[in-house]
C-alpha cells in the first residue's frame, strides 16, 4: 500500500445517494483475480452507453475531472454487497479520498484496507462542497495528519478517524506489512514451538 497523508486535488462531485457496489463496480467485471486493472470498468454502466461509448454528461466524462484524486458523494456510500473490487476499481482509477456523510460498514473498511482514506463529513458540508465542485472546478486539499479538508476557498472542514486506521494508512501499511513488522518475534517463538 501507498503511503497518504497531502492529497491536493480538484474533486469529482458525484451528486448521489445510496452508490452501491455493483454501481462502483458491476459483476460482470469480476474476473480478474489481481488487485489492478478495475478502474476503466468503475462506474461502467454510468460513464458508457450499450455501444461503449462515453456519456458525456456523466461526471466522471468530463474532461475537468479526469485526474481527481478526491470523490465526493452522499449518503450511503458502497452500500450492496461487500465486494472488494470496489475498493479496488476506486484506487485504480485514481481515487485516494472519497468523502461522504455515511459509508456502508464493510466497504468503509475495505477502503481502509487497501490505501483510500474513506471521509465521513455532515451532509450540510458535503453538500456545500457538492454545489461548489459542481458550479465549477473546485480544489481541496485533504491532510490526514491534521484530519483537515481544506477548499480553495480557505474553508476548512475536520473530520474524526480511528488512530489505528490513520497510522496504517500515514505508514501504507496494510494486515500483511504489519504481520511482517513481528517477523523477528514471530520466527523466534516458532523456533521454540519446534523445539518442543
Amino acid at each position: 500500500m501507498e503511503p497518504i497523508n497531502i492529497v491536493n486535488s480538484v474533486i469529482t462531485p458525484l451528486d448521489r445517494k445510496n452508490v452501491d457496489t455493483d454501481q462502483i463496480i458491476s459483476k460482470e467485471f469480476l474476473k480478474r483475480i489481481e488487485r489492478t486493472g478495475f478502474g476503466q470498468f468503475l462506474f461502467y454502466h454510468w460513464r458508457f452507453d450499450a455501444q461503449g461509448n462515453e456519456i458525456p454528461d456523466f461526471i466522471l466524462n468530463k474532461p475537468e475531472f479526469k485526474n481527481s484524486k478526491i470523490l465526493v458523494a452522499q449518503d450511503n456510500f458502497g452500500c450492496g454487497s461487500s465486494r472488494e473490487h470496489a475498493p479496488w476499481a476506486i484506487l485504480d482509477y485514481g481515487f485516494n479520498v472519497v468523502i461522504a456523510p455515511s459509508f456502508a460498514d464493510i466497504f468503509h473498511n475495505n477502503c481502509f484496507k487497501n490505501g483510500i482514506l474513506p471521509i465521513k463529513l455532515t451532509e450540510a458540508e458535503c453538500d456545500e462542497i457538492l454545489a461548489k465542485g459542481l458550479a465549477k472546478p473546485y480544489m481541496m486539499e485533504v491532510n490526514l495528519e491534521a484530519q483537515t479538508v481544506t477548499g480553495e476557498d480557505g474553508n476548512v472542514y475536520k473530520f474524526n478517524i480511528d488512530s489505528y486506521y490513520k497510522e496504517t494508512l500515514l505508514n501504507g501499511w496494510d494486515e500483511i506489512a504489519l504481520t511482517i513488522k513481528y517477523e523477528e518475534q514471530i520466527a523466534a517463538y516458532e523456533a521454540k514451538r519446534m523445539a518442543f
